[in-house]
């Protein structure tokens, strides 16, 4: 076996199986691909809009909802980082527009906002409000709609650490054949609200992994940016990894072939924040193998 860069990261550097490819070259630039991903993913975490700055989620009655640092409220925000009561959110039949109280010091686009129509997530990139160090926002999840809380100044994002992966293993990146179906149908993916989403599946892929056939069902997220978004558990699955399963995504087909690298599985933003609306693994997603590659649980979510 070819001696491995000493310039990589000795995390990287472990457990690569001598079998995997034929040239050094080839090997480095795998596990320099790989670290890039890691390094990605990490900054991504700790930006002060991520995921580790989410502290709240509220769902929206019908009709007038208050919001302020008073736990009172219906949307209670942290304490000490907004007015007791702040102002309103007001949802009516399907639109949710904002009052701010006189003093409320909330900010929309760069400028204070008094009362305005609130545009949500499913209308493509939602509407923010700023107060201090904190940012809020409307989500829609099926007929329902809540209130998204970060805080850029979050405990969970300023003590992260990092999340503990499995060593690099070329052995989890495989090559697989998509059959696409003759029309993308509709999947039932369940939700950790209780709920079902409905999305989109272009086809499936087929593929060979620790000497097993496997097939794996991907749905498409934004079909204006398409990537094969996978959802999966396997029998790591609340072992070593996160319970809840994890997440994969693929580039779209190209030639009716699929490369999927389970060294860049990772957690749902679930494993961070009780806050999050993650979808759940569906039935034809759960590997009957363990795949011990990519990130591992984290915490105690």
């Amino acid at each position: 076996m070819p001696m491995l860069p000493p310039s990589l990261p000795p995390s990287v550097l472990t457990a690569i199986p001598a079998a995997y490819v034929e040239n050094a070259a080839q090997k480095e630039s795998f596990l320099k691909a790989l670290e890039q991903w890691r390094k990605t993913r990490d900054a991504n975490l700790r930006r002060e809009n991520g995921w580790l700055t989410l502290v709240g989620l509220d769902w929206l009655s019908e009709g007038e909802n208050t919001f302020g640092s008073d736990p009172a409220n219906v949307v209670p925000l942290p304490k000490g980082k907004a007015p007791a009561k702040a102002g309103l959110f007001v949802l009516d039949h399907g639109a949710v527009k904002v009052k701010v109280a006189s003093g409320g010091g909330v900010i929309l686009n760069g400028k204070p906002v008094s009362e305005q129509v609130l545009k949500s997530d499913a209308e493509g990139d939602p509407d923010i409000l700023i107060l201090g160090d904190l940012s809020f926002y409307v989500i829609k999840r099926g007929d329902r709609f809540g209130i998204r809380v970060k805080d850029s100044q979050s405990p969970v994002r300023l003590n992260f650490k990092g999340i503990a992966s499995y060593p690099a293993d070329p052995a989890y990146q495989v090559v697989a054949d998509f059959i696409p179906y003759v029309t993308p149908k509709d999947v039932r993916i369940p939700t950790v609200l209780g709920t079902d989403d409905i999305m989109q599946a272009p086809g499936y892929v087929r593929f060979k992994l620790l000497g097993k056939a496997l097939t794996l069902e991907p749905v498409i997220e934004d079909p204006k940016a398409p990537e094969l978004f996978f959802i999966f558990r396997d029998k790591t699955t609340g072992k070593t990894t996160y319970p809840a399963g994890r997440f994969l995504y693929a580039a779209m087909p190209k030639d009716g072939k699929v490369v999927l690298d389970f060294n860049r599985s990772y957690n749902p933003p679930c494993a961070f924040t009780p806050f999050a609306t993650c979808p759940l693994p569906p039935p034809q997603n759960r590997l009957p193998i363990a795949v011990k590659a990519g990130e591992k649980t984290y915490g105690n979510h």
